[in-house]
Parts: structure tokens; sequence; C-alpha cells
């Protein structure tokens, strides 16, 4: 038996064919730019500057938790130098100075000041440092909806090596 023929010829475009173009127009124009990555819908070019410069204090504290774990707790130097490295990376690509004394050679005032905050067992200090990679890396994640493209970017790259410094740091603990 064959088969019908279809009750009509259909002219023009299918109904697939338009939404497929539709859904396509949308996604080209949410992904779009003007160029101009200062300025976006969540406001001026000085909120991003002002997130920036957040950001970047937020890696400067964090690299004073470093120095204090490292001036507390010298053993753990071979673990803590390469991520600590990597704060100070973070802190220089939002534009801070990045700079707080070296862990070999840290000044007495500010180690001082900071030691009496850390943990007396090495891993009760990995745990804190921890912590502390954890709540940037979520409070990063969550600021970087309300930053233009580029530093969205960073943010968001910051907040995943931050995660992963986190689970480095508690690795042992598990």
């Amino acid at each position: 038996m064959p088969f019908p023929p279809p009750p009509r010829t259909l002219t023009g475009p299918r109904r697939r064919s338009l939404l497929a173009s539709a859904a396509g127009a949308a996604l080209l124009v949410g992904c779009s730019t003007d160029g101009d990555d200062t300025e976006n819908t969540a406001g001026s070019p000085s909120a991003a500057e002002r997130a920036r410069a957040r950001a970047a204090s937020d890696s400067e504290t964090l690299l004073q938790h470093y120095d204090a774990v490292l001036a507390a707790h010298p053993t753990l130097a071979d673990r803590l130098n390469p991520l600590r490295a990597e704060v100070v990376r973070h802190a220089t690509a939002f534009g801070g100075s990045g700079s707080t004394p070296s862990s070999t050679a840290t000044a007495e005032p500010s180690a001082s000041a900071s030691a009496s905050a850390v943990p007396a067992t090495a891993s009760d200090a990995l745990a804190g440092l921890a912590a502390a990679e954890r709540s940037l890396a979520d409070k990063r994640a969550k600021a970087l909806l309300d930053v233009p493209g580029e530093l969205a970017r960073l943010l968001a790259s910051v907040a995943a090596a931050g995660a992963g410094h986190a689970y480095l740091l508690t690795e042992d603990a598990k």
C-alpha cells in the first residue's frame, strides 16, 4: 500500500527553522559586545575599577595569611610556596602590588601580628588557609556576575584557582 501524499505542501520556512534561527540570533546578541569592556549594564567603569581594587586587596590579605602561616610553621614552606606564588600573581593581575615580605625574609611586625591568629598545629593552619581560599573563591564567583567581560573572566579564573588551592591544602586531611 503506497503512502498517501501530504495533505498540502507548505511554502516558506518551517516552524523548526524559524525557532532555530530565533534561538541562534538571541545567542549571538547575548554574546556580542561593542568592544568597550569598561561599561556594562551593571554600572559605570568606576564599579569595575572598585571590583578590581577589591579583588587585589582580597588577594593581598590572603597573601598575608599565607605569610603568617609560613612564619608560624616554616616546615610547610615546600608545600605553601607554590600556592603563595600563585596568590602573588593573582594580586598583580588585579592591579595590586603583590608585595608582602616573602616567606624567607618575613618582616617581624607583620608576621608577629598575624602569627598570633595562626593555629598551633600545622594541620589546623592548613585547614584555616583552605577555608580562607574557599571563602574568597566563593566571594569572587558571586562578584563576577556584576562586572564586565574581561574582569569577569579573570575573576572566574582566579576563583577556580582558589578552589583548587583549597583542595590541595586539604588533600592530605582526607
